[in-house]
């Protein structure tokens, strides 16, 4: 489990629990977002509850609406895209097949 500082922050190293719940439509972006899809995600714990606010997430793995997936935030983020030097803080890097937890 990552280490989260007192106002709930994780750094960004961490792979976080979501699932999509909209779609941004965005007919002028940066060069750099040409081509990807912009995504609406809800935070969730891992026995998937709401935990957070909604944000944005560039879709690298053609997510679906409903679906979980896993996001990566800050550095990480702008990683995921082909080109590196992009103002991406969300990326959605995994769709989610199963959630498994100890009982």
């Amino acid at each position: 489990m990552p280490t989260v500082d007192a106002k709930g922050h994780d750094g960004g190293n961490a792979l976080h629990l979501c699932r999509v719940i909209g779609t941004v439509w965005a007919t002028v972006k940066v060069d750099t977002l040409v081509g990807y899809r912009l995504l609406v995600v809800q935070p969730l714990s891992h026995d998937l509850k709401e935990s957070g606010s909604a944000v944005v997430a560039v879709d690298t793995v053609s997510a679906a609406p409903g679906q979980l997936v896993y996001i990566v935030k800050s550095r990480e983020a702008s990683k995921a895209l082909e080109e590196r030097f992009n103002p991406v803080d969300a990326a959605i890097v995994g769709i989610v097949d199963e959630v498994r937890t100890a009982s």
